[in-house]
């Protein structure tokens, strides 16, 4: 018995010691949100959130520090005070497994200040602020059943969304919208505010997020992009929810889309399919991963440049595959979607796959005006031309990427990511162009048919590695990418040109039957090594060194027939293999500095860049060298949490691109044949912007402002030498020493909340312009300088009302005034006024009947361009009946397009060139459409 009772003693002393050993502790530090500085006695309470008695108690350190231990398990409120400053409230738990909280930074807001910013909703803060970062709790908004994420966002102060789910937060437009931080299909907002239930939204958080590079720095390099993050509830991170949707209508209209997502914890699965040719895309391909992608020479910021290939089709017409509005689309795509987080979050994967095809059949009309350079005599050569043309054009698509993230440790992360893409094109166009003198004699006619066949294929790997070494601020990363681009295009020409002289008789007869053949090969690897270096307090040096190597392969071809349908004789003067290497070695010095409200970045980006331009075919080789510098300077003045002001220069060169190099006569259109020009030099292009923004919560007023002008040295601009003897033109670049092309626009963008009636009132000014060249020529007219100047102005003024199932109202009008003129034309000019409108109105009825409308208005004044008024209106509407209690089962009848006013019409004019084109589109056509919203997360839909 004396043993047993010695025992149980020792027991319980073990028992005390390894419960004493549990810290469970809290530690942070108070500081001012504006001045950032320690508070030094505030009063920092730990209650128990049971019956809020107090547990734990101190005062702040001189530096606002505070460390409280010895608390146990359970759960807490931190209580925070300072003399007139708000007060600081936020629950916590301490178990086992979290026995320490570290509150970070507790940024405290004075009252004064508070008051004009920070909106409380009945007893359940509705804002919270934290830093930089806008807080929203879902629990103090109504969220009604089967309610969507964009439902929730309408409610939010400083948030409006419009009738196509663009969301817009204090005056910026939002471009991200994250789920618990992770990106979800990729970069389009809209498949997770239409997609995910309201009530399954904790905190909705809204912040400026930073590049990868400034986070992990902590050096501000202005890339920041509106974002905001949907915070799911812990109850609603278990289960499945998506829906269905199916629709049929007259004219063979229908539309097919499903979404299953399947949510545990941080693992999130989803995936889509879309079937449509009302011109619904898709769900995801609103982002930058669209069915195509584009094709040319492209250059980095640092003046190095790379061939894409991805377009290579010889110069022959090929489909990127985008749907704007033009023809009648088929499109069928799907997608599926991972990722998770694991390991105490050391580890992280996001992958996503993505399949879909699109086929547009096309109708157009063009008609256009071309002015020449008056001769000796005074007189304006003009040449009238009309094409009509029909086309198919097809493309199907998978990608596939991956993201891996590993925590080596607590100072250094490594982040893979690589992406696949393989495509198939085909276009096949019937085009037919007939050309008139100014006196109405004909000049020319042209048949020309084109198919093309392109197969792509693409990969991108990237490793970025950062480590942040022992004194704070010095950071080192790495950054090294490597892809190839693979593009195999084959396609046939075929054109009849006939040319006829002034009494309509032909002169001229020009045939081509061609086999175009583009066999493109690109490949890159490029390494970025930064490292930065705390000066001071305040100033920091961000030094880099990258390398990069770019090869290209582009072997073009033009085959004439031995024999009908037998291609095997080989066009010289049509057809050329290059080799364009390129090797750039490139460093940078920049400073960033910090004080209060300030920051500044001011410094260089230099590289020395090597090309290697080689003709297989016509033998020459060429070698060039360019130092391209990059001076860059950026100052933003933050006023308060919510304004701030600032201004940025950046100048970069800009060199010619391979088809502008490139040696090789292009005849894919005969009458308009293109010339490369080896001797090209770089331009130059000096930019400056600015902008200023200012928020009230409060209120919900903003006021958004931002301007920005550049100039061009030495750039490049097209020469056209046009033959008015038989109406062709020879276009080739060329570098313009004495003359500098600029542009600029200015916007200012001002909204206001009238709280007593709920209306959100807007208003945008803007302006913008431009001034251009070109080089025109005539037999008659050697050389002439063209210097096109336009200029437009328009003003809107926007009102919004939103109440929870009962209406919404939407309406944006304004007028516009545009100058444009030509210096070849003096006489001629596109000056005309225009007003533009839209609209959407949706009212909720009984019996769970919805009725919605929206259109657009669309006038265009005559000018001395156009001889006739453009009028357009066009309006849609829906009437909606949603049953059960959730009313998560709808059944909708829309009508497209009401008027049928929808005409395919788009005018413009420019340089010595005014166009007018007609299109085939989608028109009026009614479709009746069943949507099921299903779920299981989390216990369902919340209770009425």
């Amino acid at each position: 018995m004396k043993h047993t009772f010695t025992t149980l003693i020792l027991l319980c002393f073990l028992t005390l010691t390894a419960t004493a050993q549990k810290t469970y502790l809290v530690k942070g530090s108070v500081r001012d949100s504006v001045a950032n500085a320690g508070l030094h006695n505030a009063s920092v309470s730990i209650l128990n959130a049971k019956d809020s008695t107090l547990r734990k108690f101190m005062r702040a350190t001189t530096n606002g520090s505070f460390n409280l231990g010895n608390l146990g398990k359970g759960q807490f409120i931190l209580l925070v005070t300072y003399p007139d400053y708000a007060d600081y409230v936020e629950k916590f738990t301490l178990d086992s497994v979290h026995t320490e909280r570290s509150f970070g930074n507790i940024n405290m807001a004075l009252k004064s200040r508070l008051l004009k910013e920070v909106l409380i909703k009945g007893s359940v803060a509705a804002i919270k602020i934290k830093g930089d970062t806008t807080e929203y709790n879902a629990k103090a908004f109504v969220i009604q059943p089967n309610s969507k994420v964009e439902d929730l966002l309408k409610q939010l102060p400083g948030i409006q969304v419009d009738k196509d789910g663009k969301i817009t937060a204090q005056g910026q437009t939002v471009q991200k919208v994250l789920v618990d931080g992770e990106e979800f299909f990729g970069d389009d907002p809209t498949l997770v505010t239409k997609n995910i239930r309201g009530d399954m939204v904790d905190k909705v958080q809204l912040y400026d997020k930073k590049s990868d590079q400034a986070t992990f720095t902590g050096i501000d390099d202005g890339e920041k992009t509106k974002t905001i993050n949907i915070k799911l509830k812990e109850d609603k991170k278990n289960g499945y929810f998506g829906k269905l949707n199916a629709g049929v209508g007259n004219d063979g209209y229908y539309e097919g889309q499903s979404l299953f997502n399947k949510f545990k914890g941080k693992q999130k699965m989803s995936a889509y399919f879309t079937l449509s040719n009302t011109g619904k895309t898709g769900l995801g391909w609103d982002d930058n991963n669209k069915l195509g992608a584009g094709g040319g020479m492209q250059f980095s910021d640092d003046g190095g440049a790379y061939f894409d290939g991805s377009g290579g089709d010889n110069g022959l017409d090929s489909f990127g595959g985008q749907y704007y509005g033009e023809g009648i689309p088929v499109t069928r795509s799907g997608g599926l979607h991972f990722d998770n987080k694991w390991n105490k979050d050391k580890y992280a994967l996001n992958t996503n796959y993505k399949i879909g095809s699109i086929t547009i059949d096309g109708t157009r009309n063009t008609i256009s005006q071309q002015n020449l350079p008056a001769n000796a005599a005074g007189n304006v050569d003009i040449i009238n031309s009309n094409n009509s043309q029909t086309s198919n054009n097809y493309m199907f698509r998978q990608k596939l990427d991956a993201t891996f993230t590993l925590a080596i440790d607590t100072t250094s992360n490594i982040k893979f990511s690589v992406d696949g893409t393989v495509k198939n094109s085909t276009t096949h166009s019937r085009s037919n162009t007939e050309s008139r003198r100014g006196d109405g004699s004909l000049l020319n006619m042209n048949l020309r048919n084109v198919d093309n066949d392109v197969d792509n294929e693409q990969f991108n790997a990237t490793v970025f590695y950062t480590k942040k070494l022992k004194k704070k601020g010095r950071t080192l990363s790495v950054n090294f990418n490597t892809g190839f681009n693979n593009s195999d295009a084959n396609g046939y020409l075929r054109s009849d040109l006939e040319i006829y002289n002034l009494q309509g008789q032909p002169t001229t007869s020009q045939k081509i039957d061609q086999l175009k053949t583009d066999d493109t090969k690109t490949s890159r690897v490029n390494t970025v090594a930064t490292y930065t270096e705390p000066l001071s307090k305040y100033l920091s040096a961000i030094v880099s060194y990258g390398l990069s190597f770019n090869n290209s392969n582009a072997d073009r071809r033009s085959y004439d027939q031995s024999a009908p349908g037998v291609y095997n004789i080989l066009n010289d003067s049509l057809s050329n293999h290059y080799i364009f290497n390129q090797v750039s070695n490139r460093g940078g010095l920049n400073f960033n500095y910090k004080r209060g409200k300030s920051t500044l970045r001011f410094g260089t980006n230099v590289a020395d860049v090597t090309f290697k331009q080689e003709d297989l075919i016509g033998g020459s080789l060429r070698k060039r060298s360019f130092t391209n510098w990059n001076p860059s300077a950026n100052y933003q003045y933050k006023i308060s949490t919510y304004g701030s002001f600032s201004f940025n220069y950046y100048g970069n060169q800009t060199q010619p691109t391979l088809d502008q190099l490139q040696p090789i006569r292009v005849n894919t259109d005969p009458l308009n044949i293109v010339l490369g020009n080896p001797l090209l030099k770089p331009s130059f292009t000096h930019r400056v912007s600015a902008w200023y923004n200012m928020y009230k919560v409060l209120s919900e007023q903003s006021i958004w402002f931002s301007g920005n002008y550049s100039f061009t040295t030495n750039p490049i601009v097209n020469n056209v030498f046009t033959d008015t003897q038989q109406g062709k033109s020879t276009i080739q670049a060329i570098n313009l020493n004495n003359e500098r092309p600029h542009n600029y626009n200015i916007n200012i963008d001002m909204g206001r909340k009238i709280t007593a009636i709920g209306l959100n009132l807007g208003a945008r000014l803007s302006t913008n312009g431009q001034v251009y060249y070109s080089m025109v020529s005539t037999p008659s007219v050697p050389s002439a300088l063209n210097r096109t100047h336009t200029n437009r102005y328009s003003g809107q003024l926007s009102l919004s009302k939103y109440k929870e199932k009962k209406f919404q109202v939407y309406i944006n009008a304004g007028p516009d005034y545009t100058i444009g003129q030509s210096s070849l034309q003096p006489e001629i000019n596109n000056n005309g006024r225009g007003f533009n409108a839209d609209y959407y109105i949706s009212v909720y009825l009984p019996f769970k009947i919805q009725i919605s409308s929206d259109g657009q208005y669309e006038y265009k004044a005559a000018t001395q361009s156009f001889a006739t008024d453009f009028n357009q209106t066009i309006i849609n509407a829906s009437i909606t009946k949603s049953f059960f209690k959730a009313e998560n089962l709808k059944l909708i009848l829309r009508g497209n397009d009401l008027l049928n006013q929808n005409s395919g019409f788009s005018r413009s004019a420019s340089s010595n060139l005014i166009t007018q084109t007609q299109y085939n589109t989608i028109r009026r056509y009614f479709l009746l459409s069943v949507t099921w919203d299903f779920s299981g997360m989390g216990g369902g839909a919340p209770k009425k």
